[in-house]
């Protein structure tokens, strides 16, 4: 494609060189380059990539898109200059990649908690419906039932149009995505075309990336003040931002509630840990989930399904066959008659949410045991908070490690005891070794208790000093579970 036409949706402030010249490929890692790329240099939060122009020129750059222009410029090799290159890449890639947005319906999912779990119930109801669909997840990218493993919420503008480009060259008519506050905030989702977009909630998360409440709401509110006037944008009309998110958008705003009068509204008739019954719009239906924070994950998924045009019985007799996502409220029985929960909440609201699905199947009968630790290198105003909500509703607690990267193990412990009073230290001990932890939690149980092993869910190692060591709490809990 020529470079100028890749230009197009861009506002260069200056161009040195000739611009009429076919690029052959697109990249901001210098290392990526080949003969006849263009090179986009961005000022990252780590590294600088206009310190990577030369080395990009030397793989052999045919154009560079920069902010700043430097002073020696190589012959043969033109220079575009922009005022934001971060805005301009995924313009730029998704020129590139044939606007794959435009040939697909794309709905981006946005909010602290739920992204992952509604995301992909779409994605697997759209397949039910016999259509070939694509997922953008933290677990995992799907093209239509393969895997791609994932190392980021959302990736890359060169890697996410790259992606969308091959879902729509294999004929994918829906994505489904998660879209992170930091790939709002670093326009890695820029350029592409939503058919709708998702709220699911707000409450502390990131604030060591976003330093406030309201860089990271206002992150999040980006993404709908984006949505064009042909979207829809589905809020959560129970979260106190959720009219916030949609104040701006030129979207069609509908709503969705478990507690008042919404476009779409749901409440609990029966609960057990295998699954619930819930009236949906008027209309019974059972599914293979637990907790009212899915019940609002059913109806985000219930009212986006509507919104692109399905039939709401339809919607409902594939919802009942639909399953809870990897390590999300993940149930294993013991042989001795207690259940474990395996469930990804490394937040105190996420906590909270999963301790009162589990108070709510338990019914004031049995013990809550909860195993949990807090991240490293994250924000570590969460952690005392953690460790008090996994308190007030658990009659005993593990503090663990989780992924502690680079931080020590017992530091981060601590800091979560430092929220603690003396009283509530009664309830609580602390092992750093997770594997120790969880089966100290299983020697304490009991028939009819619940065990909560809380903060990885799926994921399936241990990051220590930057290392990946395996970890995966649901095979060391069939582990202890297999020894009993």
């Amino acid at each position: 494609m020529k470079l100028n036409e890749l230009l197009k949706t861009v506002k260069p402030t200056q161009i040195i060189g000739n611009a009429d010249i076919e690029i052959t490929g697109v990249n901001i890692d210098s290392r990526k380059i080949q003969k006849g790329h263009l090179f986009v240099a961005i000022k990252g939060t780590q590294v600088d990539g206009h310190a990577y122009i030369t080395k990009a020129i030397e793989q052999g750059a045919a154009a560079i898109l920069l902010e700043t222009m430097p002073d020696e410029k190589a012959e043969g090799v033109c220079y575009v200059a922009v005022a934001s290159t971060e805005e301009a890449v995924g313009k730029v890639a998704t020129l590139f990649n044939g606007d794959p947005t435009r040939k697909l319906k794309l709905v981006g999912v946005t909010g602290t908690n739920g992204k992952t779990t509604i995301a992909t119930l779409l994605y697997n109801m759209f397949r039910a419906f016999g259509h070939k669909c694509g997922l953008l997840s933290t677990v995992c990218n799907y093209i239509d039932g393969e895997a791609l493993p994932t190392t980021h919420t959302t990736p890359d503008p060169i890697e996410l149009n790259n992606l969308l480009g091959r879902m729509a060259d294999e004929g994918c008519e829906y994505v489904f995505m998660e879209c992170s506050s930091h790939a709002i905030a670093q326009k890695r989702i820029g350029g592409l075309h939503y058919a709708g977009g998702i709220f699911t909630n707000l409450t502390r998360d990131h604030l060591d990336y976003h330093k406030t409440f309201e860089n990271y709401r206002d992150a999040k509110k980006a993404f709908f003040d984006s949505l064009g006037k042909d979207a829809f944008a589905i809020t959560n009309a129970d979260d106190k931002n959720g009219m916030v998110m949609v104040q701006n958008t030129k979207a069609t705003v509908k709503t969705y509630s478990t507690r008042s009068l919404a476009d779409f509204k749901a409440k609990i008739i029966e609960c057990h840990f295998e699954g619930m019954y819930l009236d949906i719009c008027g209309n019974e239906v059972g599914v293979q989930f637990i907790g009212k924070f899915n019940v609002s994950n059913l109806l985000a998924v219930y009212g986006t399904a509507v919104m692109l045009g399905k039939n709401p019985a339809d919607i409902l007799v594939v919802l009942s066959t639909l399953k809870s996502v990897s390590g999300r409220l993940e149930p294993i029985r013991s042989k001795e008659g207690y259940t474990a929960i395996v469930d990804y909440a490394h937040t105190p609201d996420a906590l909270e949410n999963v301790l009162n699905a589990i108070h709510e199947v338990l019914g004031g009968k049995g013990h809550v045991i909860t195993v949990c630790g807090a991240g490293g290198n994250r924000d570590k105003g969460k952690r005392p908070l953690m460790a008090q909500e996994a308190v007030r509703q658990s009659d005993k607690v593990i503090i663990t490690s989780d992924n502690p990267r680079f931080e020590e193990p017992q530091d981060i412990i601590n800091d979560m005891l430092a929220g603690l009073t003396a009283q509530q230290m009664k309830k609580v001990v602390s092992i750093a070794d997770r594997r120790e932890a969880i089966r100290t939690a299983c020697m304490l149980a009991t028939k009819g208790d619940v065990i909560l092993v809380a903060g990885k869910g799926h994921e399936d190692y241990q990051e220590i000093k930057g290392v990946k060591h395996h970890f995966d709490d649901r095979e060391v809990i069939r582990d202890i579970f297999a020894q009993q």
